[in-house]
């Protein structure tokens, strides 16, 4: 075997490769004849088809599987010597036969790149820090009370916070426009979902208020065709209802899961709740810091094979978000690649980053660490043990535990370098509870 490698760019590489023909031509004729001893044909007894009529029949088909089997051993083979990291797949280009002592192939690939991670002990990480309180957990409850609130016809005149039922026609310069008319739609006052000149128009008003008004879209409005323009509404006033907010009280916590009722665990459920889901945001803010941190720390080549694959990859988590929605998606149905383009990438860099840091530091995921994730995990379920053994049954679960375990460490690692500075944050800011 005779090879010659190509660098074509920064981590692109064209390795050509020179069989002798006769190895070529040995294996067709062993597996012609390990296939005319088991082959059955039309006319012959099984074991007894002569090895020319096998050739006629199977030849081509034997001989590209031959050649494939040896482009890819050959190409292992290659590698190794050159002591290569491939990145992704190979592209073949094998010669036309010409009949020749040779059979000769190329292969173009990518291949991994050199990581020097940037030193960070310059940088600076700012730490989130917030204590779950009294109030966080009495906001938290008021919260449900809202997600449960019932809705009562009032004889009174609309105000913030009421549900108003109403059909609606508009036209722009006496045309109809598209989502120009609705019947029955219901909107929540306050809740922003309707244009705040539409709202100001039906607050005040009582079931049975009939009331026509001008409303001028504005010109970042989403609909295109209506931006900017003024259009003129009829609106019937349906139903005004207003809001009943269940009382926390026994009831109120038995639906919360508190089968006795007593309202003291519920708040104290709550708030051990908040606190898991708070130490969860705040160390997920930290861990984006760090990536951050050590990607604008290193610089580095992405192989685009890799960063393809991962658009793929993410192109069909998108498809199956959007089947579990009720969109009707295939796996044909086109997502452009430039939405994931620059999250791939970024994926694709923090995981060979990553890698690095592992292997310089030791940083690998300890058998006792991934049991205390998993266990952590499985304490926000109603029968946690069941759920620490549905992690251990899979060892693709369990490996999705151990990444996470690796980022963890890195994170750890990153702020015994690095100087963390410890910055308060509110519980709105931290919950997204601000616009």
């Amino acid at each position: 075997m005779q090879t010659n490698l190509e660098r074509l760019g920064e981590l692109v590489r064209r390795l050509s490769v020179t069989l002798p023909a006769a190895e070529i031509e040995s294996e067709v004729e062993t597996r012609l004849k390990r296939l005319s001893r088991t082959v059955k044909l039309h006319g012959f007894r099984p074991g007894k088809v002569p090895l020319k009529v096998v050739a006629q029949q199977f030849g081509m088909q034997v001989r590209q599987e031959v050649l494939g089997d040896a482009m890819q051993r050959s190409f292992g083979e290659a590698i190794r010597e050159q002591n290569l990291k491939v990145a992704g797949y190979p592209r073949f280009d094998a010669a036309p036969p010409a009949g020749g002592a040779e059979f000769q192939y190329s292969a173009t690939f990518e291949v991994y790149p050199d990581v020097a991670v940037g030193d960070i002990k310059g940088a600076t990480i700012r730490r989130p820090v917030h204590e779950v309180t009294d109030a966080d957990v009495e906001q938290t409850v008021e919260k449900m009370r809202g997600q449960r609130v019932r809705y009562e016809p009032a004889a009174r005149e609309a105000q913030t916070g009421d549900r108003v039922t109403l059909d609606f026609h508009g036209t722009i310069d006496g045309q109809e426009f598209s989502g120009n008319s609705g019947k029955d739609m219901q909107a929540v006052l306050g809740e922003g979902r309707l244009l705040a000149d539409f709202e100001s128009n039906l607050t005040g008003t009582r079931s049975g208020t009939e009331k026509t008004f001008e409303l001028r879209f504005p010109d970042d409005y989403h609909g295109k065709e209506v931006a900017g323009k003024t259009a003129r509404f009829q609106v019937t006033v349906k139903e005004v209802a207003a809001p009943h907010l269940p009382q926390v009280d026994s009831e109120f916590a038995k639906v919360l899961g508190i089968a006795d009722g007593d309202v003291s665990k519920m708040r104290a459920e709550i708030r051990a709740n908040l606190e898991r889901e708070i130490r969860l945001r705040l160390k997920n803010r930290v861990k984006e810091q760090v990536m951050q941190t050590l990607l604008d720390a290193t610089p580095i080549e992405t192989p685009q094979g890799l960063v393809q694959a991962e658009i793929e990859r993410m192109q069909g988590a998108a498809r199956q978000d959007l089947a579990a929605r009720g969109v009707k998606v295939t796996d044909e149905t086109p997502l452009p690649t430039d939405l994931f383009e620059k999250q791939a990438q970024r994926r694709v860099s923090l995981g060979l980053i990553l890698a690095e840091v592992v292997k310089a530091h030791g940083l690998f995921a300890k058998p006792e660490q991934v049991r205390a994730m998993v266990e952590e995990l499985a304490q926000s379920y109603e029968r946690p043990e069941e759920m620490v053994k549905w992690y251990y049954g899979s060892q693709d679960r369990l490996r999705e535990i151990e990444s996470a375990v690796l980022e963890d460490n890195v994170v750890e690692w990153a702020l015994g370098t690095a100087t963390v500075e410890d910055t308060p944050i509110s519980f709105d800011d931290l919950m997204g509870n601000k616009q």
